[in-house]
């Protein structure tokens, strides 16, 4: 389970790249994204997609590699695979099909900590909510609202609005760290009470990847 760079191809760890040039083979979420980062450093691994969509077929092609002593790296569009990605369906198939073969995490980049550590907040504990669902909104803000910890999550350039507005009328109290596009060329990061920061981003345009940091001053 191979971490890549969130943004920045200079984010990749020494242990990263040897491992994915010493692999047998490399899954990737897109392997357009991917092609990205092994050109940069040279590495000539076979590329293999491995998505949400992907087939009964391609898991078991999968793990017949593995019975085969083949070692294989996943790797996600961005961060560390597993979180929130399909890394950890294929985790569970390898630990429950073959529980002799070693699951090695490569740890690295990650939008959750970087977010994290410019907070400028206790995150002694928090909560990661992952994506905010299309549907079922409403248990979504009420999981926030309700959390007495920093509440994490990441949102859509296309909701973003949206999603801060409302939430910002059903709770006046809350504040609010937004990382937009972390470690890429327009890295931003927004803080403040959230119906301000909501207001304020009402009135721009809106692009990027974003995540969003809930919480309430003690």
């Amino acid at each position: 389970m191979v971490a890549t760079p969130i943004g920045n191809l200079e984010d990749v760890t020494l242990r990263s790249l040897r491992i994915l040039k010493e692999v047998d083979l490399i899954l990737s979420e897109d392997t357009r994204v991917t092609s990205r980062l092994l050109a940069r450093h040279d590495i000539t691994t076979p590329l293999e997609s491995y998505h949400h969509h992907s087939s009964e077929s391609k898991l078991n092609k999968i793990l017949s590699l593995l019975k085969e002593d083949k070692d294989i790296a996943l790797v996600s569009d961005a961060g560390t695979p597993g979180v929130s990605d399909p890394g950890n369906k294929l985790v569970e198939a390898v630990s429950e099909e073959l529980p002799d073969v070693a699951i090695v995490p490569i740890p690295g980049p990650s939008a959750i900590t970087a977010l994290v550590s410019v907070a400028g907040i206790p995150t002694d504990s928090f909560l990661f909510l992952g994506f905010m669902p299309q549907k079922k909104r409403s248990k979504f803000f009420e999981k926030i609202i309700n959390s007495s910890d920093p509440v994490i999550f990441f949102e859509s350039p296309h909701r973003v609005q949206k999603t801060l507005g409302e939430l910002s009328e059903k709770d006046k109290d809350l504040h609010v760290v937004i990382g937009r596009e972390l470690t890429k060329k327009f890295e931003e990061i927004m803080r403040g009470p959230l119906d301000a920061v909501a207001k304020n981003l009402q009135n721009k345009e809106v692009k990027g990847e974003f995540v969003i940091l809930i919480f309430r001053k003690k």
